[in-house]
């Protein structure tokens, strides 16, 4: 069985594909984005591809990755759909796609967002987000792009200073730069800086949703941040695993509700502003989220000290809140709070017999 299959996923798809957003600005447009078979690239070409199908949008998306054969299986519900072009791609190579012209949006999504990848290859995580957005940039400007949205995440606030509650796009917390971890951090505050160079320098129009820690049924089974462990353990039926005292207090978003803020800030938000994609209803505490999926699974949470690698990885921020009011006023609205999300991930993922 596949995603498509699902009743819940093809739900979710539906309904983002009805929201009140200007879809006319995609009507036969060329889209570009990396990270195309990730947790929200994918969910958000399948979104793009029911549009096209459901109210003629014409809408052409070039899908960068580096497995064609991953990616064909992925889509496989638009294997013979003229409006999916796979581009074999690694982000870290210069993009030479000269025959396709003109692309209207570029949206860069691929990046290393796995704490063992962390630990294991800091430098391919710190150059895969610095040289794969600059080839992207490059890409854009050269094709005249109308707009460009990088994939900014909620760690690029560092730690909290203990000064206010929530991250406001405004927010400039504590990074210890003179460690191994800083390298994703930092890596994605220099990729928002050298977003507003490509502006102020070339031009190019660029937009930067920052992402909260994203969670659905489009996730990797070899994802090793702390909610997708917990999320392996629920299906499986085993016992939650915390290996932290779990007082972390973090913003979650919802597969859906991620993709359908990245395409307002796409579609609707302002040249050069960064835009916080989270909501209050799934803030939550980690050993709380251990509780809601070990009571979805009728298991207990359990202790267990990590291993070195893992803790290495581990980010370093013990409060990472985000206000999203400021996109709020864009129109967007999450359609999912943390339990309906994570039930509605558990439900599909089992049906898939993962």
């Amino acid at each position: 069985m596949s995603l498509y299959d699902n009743a819940l996923y093809m739900e979710d798809v539906r309904n983002v594909c009805s929201l009140d957003l200007p879809w006319e600005k995609l009507k036969d447009k060329k889209l570009m984005l990396s990270g195309a078979t990730g947790l929200l690239g994918s969910f958000l070409v399948d979104v793009i591809l029911e549009k096209d199908a459901s109210d003629g949008l014409n809408c052409t998306v070039y899908a960068l990755g580096r497995n064609k054969a991953k990616a064909m299986s992925r889509f496989s519900r638009h294997t013979e759909d003229d409006h999916l072009i796979f581009r074999p791609y690694d982000v870290n190579q210069p993009l030479e796609c000269e025959d396709i012209g003109t692309v209207d949006f570029v949206l860069h999504l691929a990046s290393n967002t796995h704490p063992v990848q962390y630990s294991t290859d800091p430098i391919g995580t710190i150059t895969t987000n610095i040289i794969g957005l600059q080839n992207m940039l490059d890409f854009a400007a050269g094709h005249d792009a109308e707009r460009f949205a990088f994939a900014s995440s909620n760690e690029i606030y560092g730690e909290n200073r203990g000064d206010v509650e929530l991250f406001d796009e405004g927010y400039c917390g504590y990074i210890d730069s003179n460690t191994m971890r800083a390298g994703y951090p930092e890596s994605k505050r220099c990729g928002e800086a050298l977003c507003q160079a490509y502006k102020a320098q070339k031009g190019l129009n660029v937009v930067i949703p920052r992402f909260t820690r994203s969670y659905g049924p489009t996730m990797q089974m070899s994802d090793t941040k702390a909610i997708s462990q917990f999320i392996k353990k629920c299906i499986a039926g085993e016992d939650i695993v915390l290996k932290s005292a779990g007082t972390q207090f973090y913003s979650y978003t919802y597969m859906a509700d991620a993709v359908s803020g990245l395409l307002t800030i796409l579609l609707k938000g302002c040249s050069g502003e960064a835009y916080n994609i989270a909501e209050e209803h799934s803030d939550i505490m980690l050993k709380d989220l251990a509780a809601v999926l070990a009571g979805i699974s009728g298991r207990k949470v359990v202790f267990e000290i990590p291993d070195a690698v893992e803790a290495a990885g581990y980010s370093k921020a013990t409060k990472a809140r985000l206000d999203g009011h400021k996109l709020m006023k864009l129109g967007w609205k999450p359609a999912y709070d943390i339990e309906s999300g994570m039930a509605r991930t558990i439900a599909v993922l089992k049906d898939l017999g993962c």
